[in-house]
């Protein structure tokens, strides 16, 4: 055997320090802006997380230290392994090379873990006892209630899309083996559970409303001691996972390869994709020549069909504006089985990447993404979650785009996490039970009428 499959670190070459892509960026990032229109200040958000971590969110450092403690979690299943995808290869008959990191092998299967140990760790040390917070398709919950766990001494509350809290039963049985505590929303828990119910009793749910409810569980905490945690979408949260880029750019220099041709991630509020992207941005803003793309759902099309604009992140408008990629806060997704790819904003980060002409995106309807996972589990052998077959999907297209030029190209994606919570979307598929739905302009057109009148970003 002379051929090289997997790419590995020492443990102690795994990165000990963040990238903030904030100051970077060709534009500057617009503010978060409070309900009267003005800038919102630390102390503003200080009912919602930790002063240490609202620190990180406004940072314009460049290089983060990963504190110590952090990194002995996260040595647990880090440094991931690149793999090269040499069966996935032959059967395209693509002369491209591509390559994977593969951050299904974490504990609760995905990415999800890089930034819930970091925000768990941050708010240990900031003596909150309870943290609350939302989930799609079950990972980002069960990342946070495992690391909780790791921590000791935090609750950990989940409020779950109830769409993903029918589909998908066994994520709730993996938060609860950790010890958190899932339920679905809309729930009667909140205010903003019971009024949604009140007006839409069969509602699927959504991120947003799901964000609505653990924000209010959070701040109406008498005693103080509740924080609120967000998977995906603020600044924090994409530098906690630039530890996936740095990583394969020191997997990638083993192999001689200094920069791929193409980055690609699956973009659903943007973390995974910043993850893996971020550190390769860095070095496109300085000259490289490397193409980075985003690939969503066309049933939530953010990056494809949203406006850059000023929006909430959530349905009760409890969160500050932010400046992002929005299909409107009220936007309730079709139930497609890529639970965690469900929201109707962007990261601002990511937007703001968009916005600058630094990725690319790409909107993929769910078949084509089945189809794909299905490609890949019997070449590559790994079961794909639905999210990251947006991303395969995405990487099948440009290998066939190079066969078809005739160029060797290098593909690097992000396998964000594996499927084996989420067989019943392929049960669908193979069944034929499954069907494309593509997000109406005009719906899109209704949910952005409600802004207006809402400052708009420069």
């Amino acid at each position: 055997m002379t051929r090289q499959k997997k790419i590995f670190l020492e443990e102690s070459e795994m990165p000990k320090q963040w990238y903030n892509l904030a100051p970077d960026l060709p534009s500057p990032l617009n503010p978060p802006l409070g309900p009267d229109g003005n800038p919102v200040g630390p102390e503003m958000l200080a009912p919602v997380f930790p002063m240490n971590l609202i620190e990180q969110e406004v940072s314009q450092e460049r290089w983060i230290d990963i504190p110590e403690g952090i990194r002995e979690i996260l040595v647990q299943w880090r440094p991931s392994p690149l793999i090269r995808a040499y069966e996935l290869e032959e059967a395209l008959g693509t002369p491209a090379k591509i390559y994977y990191k593969n951050e299904g092998v974490s504990p609760a299967g995905s990415h999800k873990p890089n930034t819930a140990v970091a925000q768990a760790w941050y708010n240990k040390e900031f003596g909150i006892k309870k943290l609350t917070t939302e989930t799609g398709a079950g990972q980002w919950g069960s990342a946070l209630s495992y690391a909780c766990a790791q921590l000791g001494g935090i609750e950990c509350k989940v409020f779950m899309v109830r769409v993903s809290f029918d589909q998908k039963p066994f994520r709730k049985m993996m938060m609860e083996t950790w010890g958190g505590k899932c339920i679905a929303s809309p729930s009667t828990e909140t205010q903003a559970g019971r009024d949604i119910l009140a007006q839409f009793p069969d509602t699927p749910g959504s991120l947003g409303i799901a964000i609505s409810e653990a924000v209010e569980a959070a701040v109406t905490d008498p005693t103080g001691g509740t924080r609120y945690s967000l998977g995906s979408v603020l600044n924090h949260v994409m530098l906690h996972q630039t530890i996936i880029g740095l990583e394969a750019k020191k997997q990638l220099a083993k192999v001689g390869i200094k920069n791929p041709d193409v980055v690609i991630g699956c973009c659903g509020g943007g973390s995974n994709f910043a993850g893996l992207s971020f550190p390769f941005m860095y070095d496109k803003i300085h000259g490289a020549d490397i193409q980075i793309i985003g690939a969503e759902p066309s049933s939530c099309p953010t990056l494809t069909k949203a406006p850059f604009i000023y929006d909430n992140g959530d349905v009760a408008q409890m969160t500050p504006l932010l400046a992002m990629n929005s299909l409107g806060h009220n936007f309730v997704p079709a139930p497609i089985h890529a639970g965690g790819l469900r929201y109707h904003g962007m990261a601002p980060l990511v937007s703001a990447a968009l916005r600058d002409g630094l990725m690319d995106a790409v909107a993929v309807h769910q078949s084509e993404c089945f189809e794909a996972g299905l490609l890949f589990a019997k070449t590559e052998g790994i079961i794909p979650a639905p999210e990251t077959t947006h991303a395969i999907a995405a990487t099948i297209r440009e290998a066939k785009k190079a066969k078809e030029e005739g160029k060797e190209k290098t593909i690097l994606f992000n396998f964000s996490g594996h499927g084996l919570m989420d067989l019943v979307g392929y049960n669908k598929y193979i069944g034929g039970e499954l069907h494309d739905y593509e997000y109406p302009e005009s719906e899109i057109a209704a949910n952005l009428k409600k802004l207006e009148g809402y400052p708009l970003p420069k």
